[in-house]
């Protein structure tokens, strides 16, 4: 099974913004599209973005659509969520999440790996 290692956390003021990273520990095919999520508890995971290795084109969720950016960086195998404008309602465990997923992107059904999740807090 392959392992994605996540970083970037942290606690940041309303406004701020954050950078999250994830690396696979391995390219195959059940790591051709790379996504996060996110969770809060008693709430359902929910889609926050995905990219395909292969495109340029990034998929947003609604919250994250005009403040996050999603992008890759096929030298490093590194995928990162760029959060700006934050604000307290994005806090939550983001989970990085890799799988095929060749035809929908954003159900958690649409991955097989998963990270161990990362703390985001948006507060002040």
């Amino acid at each position: 099974q392959v392992q994605l290692v996540e970083s970037g956390g942290g606690l940041v003021q309303p406004g701020g913004s954050l950078r999250l990273s994830c690396r696979p520990s391995a390219r195959t095919s059940t790591t051709n599209t790379m996504a996060w999520f996110r969770q809060t508890p008693g709430k359902e995971r929910e889609f926050v973005a995905a990219i395909r290795w292969s495109s340029d084109s990034p998929y947003y969720g609604d919250s994250a659509r005009g403040r996050f950016t999603i992008a890759r960086d096929n030298a490093k195998n590194t995928v990162y969520l760029q959060m700006n404008s934050l604000k307290p309602e994005d806090t939550a465990i983001y989970y990085c999440a890799a799988g095929a997923a060749p035809y929908t992107v954003t159900s958690i059904n649409d991955y097989i790996n998963w990270g161990q999740g990362t703390q985001v807090t948006v507060s002040s």
